[in-house]
């Protein structure tokens, strides 16, 4: 399949003129772009999903929530509602998308709001917040954000940086220049000098972007509403997992580092999971598995797997989640959070 989509090039070459045009007239101003006397910070990426934006969120919230007065906007992809919609203790993936409906459910209170018109989130949110996270906004150039933090999946960074369809960028990669920081995010944890230095050939950052390298940090799991319930089998179990995200490699390559077998039932991102697929899933382990196997699946899946339609089927199930974290490589945490904070504070 990989190599049919560079059938494909011509209308990435068609879709990069666009793009750039596009961003030339914001550049050149002839397109209003917003700025704001408050800190917005935006977490975004090139790629089509992926990247690890919603742990880098969540990793800003645990940083900035207990001494600001901090709300998350997010497009809220996926949802069935439209508009600016603010979470409340009942919403849930259908109204916010699941995304946001994981941060309310992790960070209750802290204020999650959705909007598509970002400009229009910002500014219903901002007289009563101190400051505003930006998630996935880094192509809304309609908002001009005070601090960007741009990442990028390791795994994906070697390789061509193909404009879509062909590739998975959602625009040059050229880019990345207006970033202040960026972050190749889901690294090996032994990640050497060499790979190190790569990955910075091909970032060539500017002389004003700092450059952080993180992995995934895997935490205890817990069940589809947050509460921790143990640890994952030993290894030589058999092992379902669940999904409907971008990229499951790491968490399947995680998995099987653990001499885990896997069996995955894969689905595409933000996917609504159906009556079906549970019906399918619980047949599987009926047929296919020994008693006790487990269900693994993710944060931003449970979200959809809340839904009250299928509740009833999912809580008969094994399922558990793997939540996950950032872990900064270098020893470049401090400076890293000093970064952040140093911004938050010019305001």
């Amino acid at each position: 399949m990989k190599y049919l989509r560079w059938l494909l090039l011509p209308f990435s070459i068609v879709y990069g003129l666009v793009v750039m045009m596009r961003n030339w007239l914001y550049d050149a101003g002839l397109f209003e772009s917003r700025s704001y006397t408050k800190p917005v910070i935006s977490v975004g990426n090139l790629d089509v999903g992926g990247a690890g934006k919603s742990p880098m969120t969540e990793y800003l919230i645990r940083m900035l929530k207990n001494d600001h007065r901090l709300a998350t906007l997010s497009r809220g992809y996926g949802r069935a509602t439209k508009g600016f919609v603010l979470a409340d203790a009942i919403t849930g993936a259908t109204e916010l998308g699941d995304e946001p409906a994981q941060f309310k459910q992790k960070f209750p209170d802290v204020t999650v709001a959705v909007c598509e018109k970002r400009t229009v989130g910002i500014e219903r949110l901002l007289p009563q917040h101190d400051v505003v996270l930006l998630d996935d906004a880094y192509q809304h150039r309609a908002v001009k954000p005070g601090f960007s933090l741009l990442l990028f999946d390791h795994g994906r960074l070697s390789g061509p940086q193909l404009l879509l369809p062909a590739g998975n960028l959602r625009e040059p990669f050229v880019g990345r220049y207006r970033a202040d920081v960026l972050v190749v995010t889901k690294c090996p944890a032994n990640l050497t000098e060499v790979q190190q230095q790569k990955a910075l050939q091909k970032l060539k950052p500017l002389s004003y972007q700092q450059v952080y390298f993180t992995s995934i940090s895997y935490m205890p799991l817990q069940d589809i509403y947050g509460k921790r319930k143990g640890e994952l089998p030993p290894a030589g179990s058999k092992i379902f997992v669940l999904t409907g995200i971008a990229n499951s490699d790491p968490l399947i390559g995680h998995l099987n580092y653990l001499q885990l077998e896997v069996v995955h039932h894969n689905y595409p991102d933000h996917h609504q999971f159906s009556l079906k697929n549970i019906t399918k899933l619980a047949a599987d382990l009926q047929h296919n598995a020994p008693p006790g196997t487990m269900v693994i699946t993710t944060e931003k899946d449970a979200q959809r797997l809340r839904q009250p339609e299928l509740l009833p089927h999912v809580e008969a199930l094994p399922i558990y989640v793997l939540p996950i974290g950032v872990m900064f490589l270098n020893d470049a945490e401090k400076r890293f959070n000093e970064t952040i904070q140093n911004y938050v504070r010019q305001y």
